[in-house]
């Protein structure tokens, strides 16, 4: 008999990255003596980095043999329709101690012809920001891909490059094709599609400890870039307390801002599982045979199946995600 399903809190899948620091395990209590920590994946079925349930009657079960049990109970009807066993999302926080190399990500079709996977859009929300840290998103003037190559070419990529300074509560959206890297110091959270395919174009010369530089990828990206790409990429949001303010409404998933500071009680219609990032501050999160509190820098999967719940907190900033 199939147990029955409850907000579902998952163990984060601990990264180090040449480019991390420290400040996942001192802002959020991500349990590691790394000092170059740089990712914490909090829901996840990339294969071979698969989110293990840490609570409750399904502890210890992986959230794809949970997709494969629970069907559409988990997914909603119309998605499990369209993503069939597969989660469709990946939420990270992330910590850039360092400059990340600047990237970008192919689209569905050019990810599905070359990696048979997803492609990759996505969006940031800075939760903190050292003085002076920013981020690069898109080029600052009208590029083509000539201009681009003879950039690229001459180590001067940095000229044409758009670079925002950045702040909490900054909010970016980052279309696949559109060229991007989280600058030094910069601490967010990243919701995207299920995808692990990242085209480096550069990576300010660097070097490992070897000596070797990062590998980049220029044959294979230069395909994927969008030039024709509006700059839209920042978001301007309303934050109506209590109440659901949308960030971001693409094909791939919603993403909506609630600060709440008092009790919620919400109905879920939308068909669709639904996650809450916890941003700052803690809210229960609470059903009729459940009872979970969460904090800032964690994450909680709502099977939609739950259609009503309950919010609580006395302040609380949260990132509501479904698809």
């Amino acid at each position: 008999m199939k147990n029955l399903l409850y907000p579902l809190q998952l163990q984060p899948i601990l990264k180090d990255k040449i480019w991390g620091g420290e400040k996942l395990n001192q802002y959020f209590n991500k349990e590691s003596g790394s000092k170059i920590l740089g990712e914490s994946w909090e829901i996840s079925t990339v294969p071979e980095d698969v989110s293990i349930v840490s609570h409750g009657s399904l502890k210890g079960k992986s959230l794809q043999e949970i997709l494969e049990t629970y069907k559409s109970d988990l997914l909603g009807v119309k998605n499990y329709k369209r993503f069939g066993n597969n989660f469709p999302l990946l939420i990270k926080f992330i910590d850039a101690k360092q400059d990340l190399s600047i990237q970008l990500h192919p689209n569905d079709a050019l990810a599905k012809k070359r990696h048979n996977s997803f492609g990759k859009t996505e969006m940031w929300y800075v939760m903190q920001a050292d003085e002076d840290a920013n981020l690069i998103v898109g080029f600052n003037q009208k590029i083509d891909k000539e201009t681009y190559l003879k950039h690229l070419q001459d180590k001067s990529l940095t000229k044409i490059l758009n670079f925002d300074k950045v702040k909490e509560g900054d909010t970016y959206f980052i279309e696949a094709g559109r060229v991007h890297a989280i600058g030094a110091g910069v601490l967010l959270a990243e919701i995207q599609q299920t995808s692990d395919v990242t085209y480096r174009v550069y990576d300010w010369d660097r070097v490992d400890a070897e000596g070797n530089e990062r590998e980049l990828h220029n044959n294979i990206a230069i395909d994927a870039f969008n030039f024709n790409l509006k700059n839209d990429f920042k978001v301007e949001y309303k934050k109506k307390k209590n109440a659901s303010n949308e960030l971001v409404s693409c094909p791939f998933f919603i993403t909506n801002f609630i600060e709440i500071d008092m009790k919620l009680k919400k109905e879920n219609t939308k068909d669709s599982f639904i996650i809450y990032l916890c941003v700052d501050g803690e809210v229960e999160v609470s059903t009729v045979n459940s009872n979970v509190t969460i904090s800032k820098g964690e994450t909680i999967l709502i099977p939609a199946a739950i259609k009503t719940y309950n919010l609580k907190a006395d302040y609380a900033k949260l990132l509501e995600v479904y698809v």
